[in-house]
């Protein structure tokens, strides 16, 4: 790794998990930086929790290595992992127990927690997480996005610098999605470092400062989200009571895949100065009532690296 490796909050290089003869995750070079909100992207089946999985030393690699906050693993495990709190494949608490009770057993069982501040430390969990007057409700009461934020709660129990949350919005209706994503946005304020998979793009464009694309096991693309997306290409959006007419004037120009809607003439516009688009329609006579440039989405970046829809994985 040419990088400092302090730079990240998790480096891989070339890490690879082959199942038989079926390779999940095809020589992986991750890069999240530290204080980011890191979105891992990918539809169901691309190799994301495969490689969060080897991530957290829960399987091994068939090749490759990694750093999580700098450290070795799985060498330094030991030291690292108790830095680090993570949400793999959804939430697991006993349904007859308190929120309370379950994240008081929890504590339990870590080894560097001191138990004379457990009632402290899992009040204080509760609180960060919006569920402190719901802490003696049983866990079987609890809403999906309640349950969702007793499991990052669960998490927070020690201080952590870095967050890996697998799916933490999966199955939650609009209300629990927003939670939890107002949830991450607030732990990242609080500096940590947080990977979060997600196949809801839409959702990672609101809360991540940085993004990383999986598809059948290969990472395709990584950075600051702004810097990804502006791979793209601007696509012009002209409003016009001639959109036919419109139309013409972008293939003239040289626009690429022209297409017309209601009252809507667009295209790819390349390496055209935009303020051009306007004064050739002016010149030609077409009224112009709108004109806007688009960024494509991050699902259009998506199909336009792979020639498939965003929920197709192998």
């Amino acid at each position: 790794m040419s990088e400092e490796p302090g730079d990240f909050a998790v480096a891989t290089h070339g890490l690879t998990k082959r199942f038989h003869r079926q390779v999940a995750v095809n020589a992986v070079d991750l890069r999240v930086p530290r204080g980011a909100v890191y979105g891992f992207l990918g539809p169901n089946g691309s190799g994301k929790t495969t490689t969060i999985r080897m991530l957290l030393g829960l399987i091994r690699p068939t090749a490759g290595r990694h750093r999580l906050l700098g450290m070795a693993m799985p060498d330094h495990a030991g030291d690292v992992l108790p830095l680090v709190g993570s949400l793999v494949e959804g939430p697991a608490f006993h349904p007859y127990l308190s929120a309370r009770a379950n994240l008081v057993r929890l504590d339990c069982v870590d080894r560097h927690a001191d138990p004379r501040t457990t009632t402290v430390r899992v009040d204080g969990a509760l609180d960060r997480v919006g569920l402190l007057a719901a802490a003696d409700k049983k866990y079987r009461a609890y809403s999906l996005g309640m349950r969702q934020r007793l499991a990052i709660a669960g998490t927070l129990l020690a201080p952590r610098e870095l967050l890996v949350l697998d799916e933490p919005t999966n199955g939650l209706d609009p209300q629990g999605t927003r939670e939890v994503r107002h949830l991450i946005g607030s732990l990242a304020d609080d500096g940590a470092t947080v990977l979060v998979s997600s196949h809801l793009l839409s959702e990672v464009e609101q809360v991540c400062t940085h993004i990383g694309v999986m598809h059948v096991g290969r990472l395709l693309t990584q950075g600051p989200i702004a810097q990804v997306r502006a791979v793209g290409e601007l696509r012009v959006r002209v409003e016009t009571g001639q959109p036919e007419d419109a139309a013409r004037v972008l293939r003239e120009l040289g626009l690429t895949d022209v297409a017309v809607e209601s009252g809507v003439a667009m295209g790819t516009l390349g390496k055209l100065a935009a303020e051009k688009v306007v004064v050739a329609m002016v010149h030609d006579g077409v009224p112009v009532t709108g004109f806007a440039l688009q960024r494509p989405s991050l699902e259009d970046l998506f199909v336009s690296l792979t020639g498939e829809g965003f929920n197709v994985s192998g």
